[in-house]
């Protein structure tokens, strides 16, 4: 029987019925969102702003991540900012002194000869103390920045500050996750309100629509230019914003804002009369029951044409016709059918992640850790994250929003390729944390890690199983034999089998102070092994020879360290294994496919050890998918389910959808909400395959034969 995708999507909408400083809504195309209160505008921005943790005790991380103390998850620990945010709009600050990226660098010795690596950077926040000589890193760690481009809000005219949530009474504000809008209903000052936001799939624009008495009551709707809320260090002069309007018509105003050297244009339409409100805004009102404003967002300073105009109706009508395509052609899982009290709840994170993660990062270029929700590492994005933000496209059959990223790293290839030569190597380095212009970002734990080098050929490969023709294969093979050369090039050749050398961080980065000694860590070998077969294998697929380099060092790859007790190390020099942080070693083994590196049976002990002996506290959202995945991939759907839902301050999700992990800081953490919906990709596929459910658990699963291949239960083969 066909799943009902409109039941089961609509029975997770979740609802605001009061202020909270995490309760938020974000609507949004992968290009540009904006986040909206209980007023179903941006109206209460104090509520929500980011608050420094009271418990953090600023480290600088140069010589070991910050000890992170056992801590029971309290939702009153977190703020989630209402922002408006997009792909395009990123600003660099002024520092106050000349400052050149070589400064950032520092000369590593290795096997192979001197290395330079841009590590003079370390943990610390804008607001943190910062040598001196780390000034330069922090400047270019810091910079660009992703831009807060403005803000719309329900305001009285003659009151231009924000307002205070105590005005609303009697709320109920609901994400219709099916049509992709927000409808809210309340009370102010005696006044029903009616507020319902939407944001256009298909452009930078946002929509809404207020029916209330109050309009005629001198309210309205504004949209505010708030300074950037970024935090800005000593060394870094005071940010310049200027706005200017040109009034084209009482309905039709354009601001031309400019943020440092960064300009943008935003265009607001209304259906009742503008007029200048604060220092910078402009507000919508009428004295009719109903008002509509529309506001569509450019960068530069380009202007819009006379013609460029979309009614609210155009935008709600375009926005559902998208949403409803989007829950219909992709795959669905249903757990209603499941007698365990749990299965709701793991339901319901599914379909809000779903949600989230097609509205922050389903963009043109990878996304931050936070989305286009506001500002985590500045914004800028992590491409060893890129998996797990986009990966679950291609595994529920909606690879196209993948795709919409590749672009980047056609566009970044020729840095990349810098990068690798810089230090001496052959291929293309990519990035650990950067932007648009995929500039490395100074670290002293980013520039050594090296597990998001394989993760093109992965994502290329899972979108090629779940259906692509060899015209796909040709425009993406450069940036296979780009990246499966520079793996090839980076590994030492020892007693005829290859190591990775270091200076070398893992995946799991507790390994920051022995990074000049640490050398072949699990994940990374089983990846290497993996990923060069696959490169080979698309060499094969377009009629080519096969590389005999990539073979020799994928069938090559030294053999992981076991343990005393019969486990997998983390890494095969001291210390091999420290329990804290990512317990990436289970990654060989269930995200990624078999290798003939990985012995199983050593896998299921090494995932027994990991669930009684981890620290959870200093784990990660998307630890607990990595543990299902291989518990799925061992047949062990029971385990697989109970790593999902495992009790853990860092595994828990918001009414929103959201996966908070650090107060202060991280309120957010769109990896896990994407290594959930992989996970269970894996976990669907397990059960196709014979794998049983545990007792009361059914699942009903749709449109996911066509990614099936995507996760094989053996080694890969060659396409006929």
């Amino acid at each position: 029987m066909a799943i009902d995708r409109r039941r089961l999507v609509r029975r997770h909408n979740p609802v605001i019925t009061s202020a909270h400083p995490t309760e938020v809504f974000t609507v949004g195309n992968g290009d540009a969102a904006l986040t909206v209160d209980l007023s179903g505008l941006q109206s209460f921005p104090e509520v929500h702003r980011l608050r420094p943790d009271p418990l953090r005790v600023p480290r600088d991380g140069l010589d070991a991540l910050p000890e992170q103390r056992p801590r029971a998850f309290d939702r009153d620990d977190f703020q989630i900012p209402l922002q408006t945010q997009s792909g395009w709009g990123w600003y660099e600050t002024r520092p106050t002194r000349p400052l050149e990226l070589a400064e950032a660098e520092t000369t590593h010795a290795t096997e192979r000869g001197p290395v330079p690596y841009l590590d003079r950077m370390g943990l610390q926040r804008p607001r943190d103390p910062i040598a001196p000589e780390f000034t330069a890193g922090a400047w270019f760690h810091y910079n660009p920045r992703r831009a807060h481009l403005g803000r719309l809000a329900l305001v009285r005219l003659d009151h231009p500050g924000p307002l205070d949530p105590s005005i609303i009474d009697d709320a109920l504000t609901t994400l219709d996750l099916w049509s992709g809008r927000v409808d809210a209903g309340y009370s102010v000052l005696g006044h029903r309100v009616q507020v319902t936001t939407v944001g256009d799939p298909d452009a930078d624009r946002f929509a809404v629509q207020v029916r209330s008495s109050l309009l005629a009551e001198g309210w309205g709707v504004a949209w505010v230019f708030d300074p950037q809320p970024d935090d800005l260090a000593p060394f870094e002069h005071p940010l310049e914003e200027t706005t200017s309007w040109e009034a084209r018509s009482p309905q039709d105003w354009i601001a031309r804002r400019t943020v440092e050297a960064t300009a943008y244009a935003v265009h607001v339409t209304t259906t009742g009369e503008l007029r200048e409100h604060g220092p910078d805004g402009v507000v919508a009102a009428t004295d009719r029951p109903e008002l509509d404003v529309v506001v569509a967002l450019r960068p530069g300073p380009a202007a819009f044409d006379r013609t460029e105009r979309s009614t609210f109706t155009d935008v709600c009508s375009t926005a559902a016709e998208w949403w409803c395509r989007y829950w219909e052609d992709g795959s669905a899982v249903d757990l209603g059918d499941s007698t365990d009290e749990r299965a709701t709840e793991l339901e319901r994170r599914l379909v809000l992640s779903q949600y989230l993660l097609a509205v922050n990062c389903a963009g043109r270029t990878p996304p931050a850790e936070t989305g286009l929700t506001y500002n985590s590492w500045s914004g800028k994005f992590h491409l060893e994250m890129h998996w797990w933000h986009a990966a679950h496209f291609a595994l529920w059959n909606r690879g196209a929003l993948l795709e919409r990223s590749l672009d980047f790293y056609h566009r970044s290839l020729d840095a990349a390729r810098e990068t690798a030569r810089h230090q001496g190597y052959r291929g293309a380095r990519w990035p650990k944390q950067t932007d648009p212009s995929a500039r490395e970002s100074p670290s002293n734990i980013g520039v050594f890690l090296v597990w998001q080098q394989p993760h093109v050929i992965h994502l290329l490969e899972l979108l090629h199983a779940s259906g692509r023709d060899e015209a796909f294969l040709r425009r993406h093979y450069p940036l296979v034999e780009a990246t499966a050369t520079f793996m090839a090039d980076v590994v030492a050749e020892r007693n005829d089998s290859f190591t990775l050398p270091p200076p070398l961080i893992p995946a799991q980065e507790s390994y920051l102070a022995e990074r000049e000694t640490t050398a072949d860590p699990t994940f990374e070998l089983a990846y290497w092994s993996w990923a060069l077969a696959v490169a080979n294998i698309w060499r094969e697929r377009l009629g080519l020879a096969e590389d005999p380099r990539w073979r020799r060092v994928s069938e090559g790859m030294r053999s992981p360290t076991v343990l005393d007790d019969g486990t997998y190390a983390a890494v095969a020099t001291p210390p091999f294994l420290v329990r804290k942080d990512h317990p990436s070693m289970l990654m060989a083994y269930g995200w990624l496919p078999p290798t003939e590196l990985i012995d199983p049976s050593i896998m299921s002990a090494t995932l027994d050890s990991v669930w009684e002996h981890w620290d959870l506290q200093s784990s990660w959202g998307w630890d607990y998918p990595v543990m299902a995945m291989t518990a799925a991939r061992l047949g062990d759907l029971s385990r697989a389910i109970d790593g999902l839902l495992m009790s853990s301050p860092k595994n828990v999700y918001l009414n929103n959808g959201h996966n908070p992990q650090m107060p202060g800081f991280l309120s957010l953490y769109l990896p896990a909400n994407g290594g959930l919906l992989a996970a269970t990709a894996h976990l669907v596929a397990a059960h196709r395959d014979g794998a049983e459910l545990p007792p009361g658990w059914s699942i009903v699963a749709e449109g996911f034969e066509s990614v099936h291949a995507g996760i094989p239960d053996r080694g890969l083969a060659a396409s006929p």
